[in-house]
């Protein structure tokens, strides 16, 4: 019997969601996006827990969405499958638990927005982000979503439509992450930061979130769903269906000219 890709465990006030897809970059399936908002709600739900720490196993955290579901969908299909694979951004963004997802390795596309839609995020020096859908034909909007709440708009822009890659380090100068630390320190931090939390108020600390949220937010439910009616408008194209192809047979995409 194969491992649950998403894992659960409670230490005390705090919970953890580990993304156990290793093997594959702990990269999304409709699966592994089911039971990741699935954890999500019952660590919600659970009164002990006042702290959600996510983190993953293996070398990278996650790689996004994995580009073999990435075929022969129509486009109300594809509009499914993203609202599916996305449901995590709305969730998280619902949560009056206090997130921290903990980056590492390789936090790229859906990774690097999971990782940027999370309340705090903790990244190991090492971590390298990027929103790198269009480099196989694709466009990372759902990532875009929350670090629009972070980023101005001119390197928000940059940084969709280059694909280019970035470290921690320039995502701590950007906002993205709140602390960079050494890989074998990271787990350590976060717990220490999630115990400092735990000791504080319940109801100070739900309420805090929903104030902060809401001078934050605009609609934010509404602007997922455009971005994710758009990326479903591409990956039924040509041009997609050929970034992934050649990405997935190692080759350079061959895109038509206009």
């Amino acid at each position: 019997m194969s491992e649950k890709p998403i894992l659960t465990r409670k230490q005390k006030q705090i919970g953890f969601i580990t993304l156990n897809r290793p093997k594959a970059n702990n990269t999304f399936t409709p699966e592994f996006a089911q039971q990741l908002d699935e954890a999500l709600w019952a660590m919600e739900r659970d009164d002990e827990v006042k702290v959600v720490i996510i983190n993953a196993n293996g070398k990278n955290f996650c790689t996004g969405i994995s580009l073999d579901q990435f075929n022969n969908k129509s486009h109300t299909e594809y509009r499914k499958f993203l609202y599916g694979i996305d449901a995590f951004y709305r969730t998280l963004a619902k949560m009056t638990k206090t997130t921290i997802a903990l980056a590492h390795g390789y936090t790229v596309a859906n990774g690097a927005g999971l990782a940027f839609a999370a309340d705090i995020t903790l990244a190991a020096e090492s971590a390298t982000f990027g929103t790198t859908a269009i480099n196989v034909g694709l466009i990372c909007l759902g990532p875009a979503a929350p670090m629009s709440k972070v980023i101005g708009r001119k390197k928000l822009i940059e940084m969709v439509l280059t694909g280019d890659m970035f470290s921690a380090a320039e995502a701590e100068k950007l906002g993205l992450v709140n602390r960079v630390v050494a890989a074998d320190e990271l787990e350590a931090a976060a717990l220490q930061l999630a115990a400092k939390l735990a000791k504080k108020s319940s109801i100070a600390l739900r309420i805090g979130k929903e104030g902060l949220n809401r001078l934050l937010e605009d609609s934010y439910d509404r602007k997922l769903d455009i971005m994710d009616d758009l990326f479903a408008a591409i990956c039924a194209g040509e041009e997609a269906e050929e970034g992934v192809t050649a990405f997935l047979e190692k080759r350079k995409p061959s895109w038509q000219v206009d």
